[in-house]
Parts: C-alpha cells; structure tokens; sequence
C-alpha cells in the first residue's frame, strides 16, 4: 500500500534519503493503525497530496494575481484565481484570499488589517474554549491588543450573550471575534452581529474549526453576518494545512494588503492549488453527505461516552466536536490522554469550562470525528471507539492498553485511509 500510496517518487526517496522515506511509510501506518480523534485533523484526497507534491511548490509568487513581483508566474497566476472563484462560489462570499499560510497567520492578518496594537478587542476566553489567537498572554494577540474576554454560563456551559453585550458596551472594542477551538455547540451570529451594531464594532468569525461543515451545508455559515472569517483548510474542510480569509468586499483591500506584504511574503503556491481542489471537493453531494455525517457521528460519540460514565460538556454537541468532563473516572485528562495514546486513541486532554485543574492538566478530553468519518466509520463504530476510550482511560495496566490496541487495529483495518 505505501509504495503505491506515495506513487513512484517513493523509490528514488528510498534510495537517496532512506532515513527520511522511513519515517514517512512510519507516519502512514501510525494513522492508519491508531484511531485519529484529534478534532482539528483529517485525511486529505490523493488529489490535494498531489498537488503539495507538485513543481508549484518551486514558484515565488510574491503579491497577487496579475501583479506578481517576479516574472514565470502565469500558470500558478491560474491555480490561484481558481482557488478564489471557488472559495467565493462555495461561501457565497464577496472576496476570498487564499494565501495565508495557517490559520494563525489569517488571524494575524485579520488583527493588522482592522486594528492597531493597543486596540480593544473582545474575544472568547481559553479556559472556555477559545484559541491562543483570541488573546493568550503568551501570543502576540495577548501582548499587543487589549484583550476582553467572554465565557459561557456555568449553568448550561454556552455562550453568555447578555455578558457578551454587556461587555461590549462597556469597553468598545473595535473588534469581536467569535470562534472556539473547544465548543461544541453552534454560535449565534446573528446576536453578534447585533452587538458589534450596537457598539460599531467590526465582526470576525474565527471559523477554523467549523467552517467545513459550513462548506457541506450541514450548519449555518456566518459569511452574511461577518465583516471578515478567517479560518484554517486542514480540519473538517479536508484541504492542505493553510489558511484562508473571506471577507466583505468593502475589506477586500484591507485584507490583501494585509496578508501580503503585511504578514508573510510569497504565498505556498503548492498549498494554494490543494486549497483549490478541496474546495471543488467541498462542491460536491459526497461531501455534503460527509459534513453531516461528521455531525452524526460526534453526537453518537458523546451520548456512548455518557453512557460509560462521562458527562458532555454542554449536553452533547452540535458540530464535529465534543467536549468531555471525566472527573467521574478520578483521572485527569493529562492521565486519559496518555492512557489513550498507549492503547492505540489519539486525542487531547482539555480543559472544561470552569476547570477546576490546571491547562497542563485538565479535566476533559476533546474527540472529533472528522477523521473517522472520512475512514468511512458510523454509529455503531462510533459507539464501540466510547467503549475502548472508556476501558483505556479506566486502566492503567500496560498489557490492558495492548490488549485495546490490538482491537483499535482490528477495528481501523477494516476502514483504510488510503486504500492500494
């Protein structure tokens, strides 16, 4: 399978770097063995590997379509164009850029091309659910801006839009960024959209984690209500790892300045094509029917983790993410993520909403089912992986965890990720 997987380069790799073909025919096993519960990762198609592994790869094309700043860039001129136009016809957007090399490089743009440091910005908080971009002390959003954040309710662990209004008035800021990392319910971006009307701030959506099961019409897209989205094309959307931003047309310019030279130099014109074809994926019925059944998956995952004993954060989940309180094990999710990983199940400790333990420690575990259900796995599926996250995080005996590993193979052999 790998050799065919990795097409007939493989052999001159073999030969001319061994060590590094070794770790590449590792990496492939590694996912195909384990189960990947990571929220935020996927398998790409053959076609987006392919197109990372082009001579697009080779061109700098610093600047834009038509107005390059080096000449031979005709034809990566094309790939890039059509990446926009689909980006556009698929988001029902006014302006895409399609060059940002991650999703933290977009939310980089999106900061310098609406605000100053110094400036207010209200954001969710981390310990909630937010990223290291809404404001974290130790990422250049938490030292250069003026960061508010906004939680959800103890009470029913959802967004508190009254606070978030609240907060608003009181500080002004010139920014609200909406977006998490770690929520599993859907944000109401119509309410936001009233409270950045209300104090005239600009709206951002930080969309990376969701925006796929937008691009399948699975869940509501905030591109109406936006001023600009940001978000990364690795998670639920299936591209390449990289970024991507839309935005009103009236910010279109704001954006591009923004993104180059602003932010980064000559754009990954190999990504850039992947970006491309998976959003010609995105078009398709197939891939509708895969945004929902990511959806369908996450909610059976989280009730067969209540039924082991767990208890979902927020009550269950609306999107292709869960969070999971485990207290009720006596192990923390520093513990359960390491447990996991030696049994064969890849996922992350996470805090909870008001958790009472450390970041490094937590007291949940975060799944995702994007990669699962490109496998092809269901239901039933689905609620054997609660059983063995379950038996795993409950055990510390090594040979239990092997035991369990030897089912997670048995069970990932019969979905492939990349058949021969």
């Amino acid at each position: 399978m790998s050799e065919t997987f990795y097409g007939p380069d493989f052999n001159l790799l073999s030969k001319q770097d061994p060590e590094i073909a070794a770790v590449l025919l590792s990496e492939l096993k590694r996912q195909q063995n384990n189960l990947q519960l990571i929220a935020s990762e996927n398998f790409t198609s053959r076609a987006v590997l392919a197109a990372l592994g082009s001579t697009l790869s080779n061109k700098y094309a610093e600047g834009y379509p038509g107005k390059r700043y080096y000449g031979g860039c005709e034809e990566v001129d094309k790939a890039e164009t059509i990446a926009i136009d689909r980006a556009k016809d698929l988001f029902g957007a006014e302006h895409a850029n399609v060059q940002p090399h991650s999703g933290a490089s977009a939310n980089i743009a999106v900061y310098q091309a609406f605000t100053k440091p110094g400036d207010t910005v209200l954001a969710m908080s981390l310990p909630h659910g937010g990223h290291l971009t809404h404001g974290s002390k130790v990422n250049f959003s938490g030292k250069w801006f003026n960061i508010v954040s906004y939680g959800v309710r103890q009470d029913n662990e959802l967004i508190d839009y009254d606070e978030l209004r609240e907060l608003a008035i009181a500080n002004k800021p010139k920014m609200i960024c909406s977006g998490a990392t770690a929520y599993p319910s859907l944000i109401d971006f119509e309410k936001v959209r009233a409270i950045c009307d209300e104090v005239g701030a600009i709206m951002w959506v930080d969309a990376a984690h969701f925006i796929g099961l937008v691009a399948g019409k699975a869940i509501p897209s905030p591109v109406p209500y936006a001023d600009v989205v940001s978000f990364t094309t690795h998670k639920v959307l299936r591209g390449p790892r990289g970024g991507m931003i839309l935005s009103k047309a009236e910010h279109a310019a704001a954006i591009d300045k923004a993104v180059f030279p602003g932010m980064q130099g000559g754009p990954i014109m190999s990504a850039v094509a992947g970006k491309a074809i998976a959003l010609a994926e995105c078009a398709t019925p197939a891939y509708q029917k895969y945004a929902k059944d990511v959806i369908i998956n996450a909610q059976a995952l989280a009730a067969a983790l209540e039924g082991e004993g767990m208890r979902a954060v927020s009550g269950g989940t609306q999107t292709h993410l869960a969070l999971i309180d485990i207290r009720s094990t006596g192990v923390n999710g520093k513990v359960a993520d390491e447990r996991c990983g030696a049994a064969g199940i890849v996922l992350n400790k996470n805090s909870i909403p008001y958790d009472p333990e450390a970041p490094s420690v937590t007291s949940g575990i975060r799944v995702g089912t994007p990669a699962t259900t490109t496998q092809g796995m269901g239901v039933e599926e689905m609620k054997t992986i609660a059983s063995l996250i379950a038996r795993a995080i409950k055990t510390d005996d090594a040979a239990a965890h092997a035991a369990i590993k030897s089912e997670v193979h048995a069970l990932t052999s019969r979905f492939p990720i990349y058949q021969a």
